[in-house]
């Protein structure tokens, strides 16, 4: 499958999420590596959104919390290429109550081929990385091709679809 650049510019527009029940945010304390998030645009969901702009000191773009869409909100963003970077910190040891959004995130990110940290090790070393500071040619496969393929319909090729039922409604 051929592949599109698309250019991740110097200020990165990064998407913070904590899905954790414990009291622990993603940094704890002023560090060199959250002072260097204050010139990107940071995107996070709910409380979270609201705890870091407080510890951290500068403006963090709220969405809804998680369980009320803001999950989704995260992924529709790295669809449109509004967000290049995902901080995602998550419990391993905890049951996640939305999994299937979790998953379905991250599955966003993996097919928009951006860059995920999932624990405070990774985001350190990304976010301290020299590729955060300057331009990046991030490549993603080119859904073209996939997008306008035929789909075969089946039993309703060359028909109308079938009439809705008032048990339907």
């Amino acid at each position: 499958m051929p592949h599109k650049k698309i250019v991740m510019v110097q200020d990165k527009k990064i998407a913070l999420l904590r899905m954790t029940t414990r009291n622990v945010i993603c940094w704890n304390g002023p560090s060199t590596t959250v002072f260097s998030l204050a010139h990107h645009e940071v995107y996070a969901t709910g409380t979270t959104g609201e705890t870091l702009e407080r510890q951290l000191g500068f403006k963090i773009h709220k969405l809804q919390s998680g369980p009320l869409g803001g999950d989704q909100q995260i992924g529709a963003k790295i669809v449109s290429n509004e967000i290049d970077f995902l901080i995602f910190f998550w419990d391993p040891l905890e049951p996640q109550p939305h999994d299937p959004d979790v998953k379905a995130l991250l599955r966003m990110a993996v097919v928009w081929n951006i860059p995920i940290a999932c624990n405070r090790a990774s985001a350190d070393f990304m976010i301290s990385s020299p590729l955060m500071e300057g331009e990046y040619n991030r490549l993603v496969p080119d859904y073209d091709e996939y997008r306008a393929r035929k789909i075969d319909l089946g039993e309703f090729a060359g028909q109308d679809q079938p009439e809705t039922m008032e048990s339907d409604i």
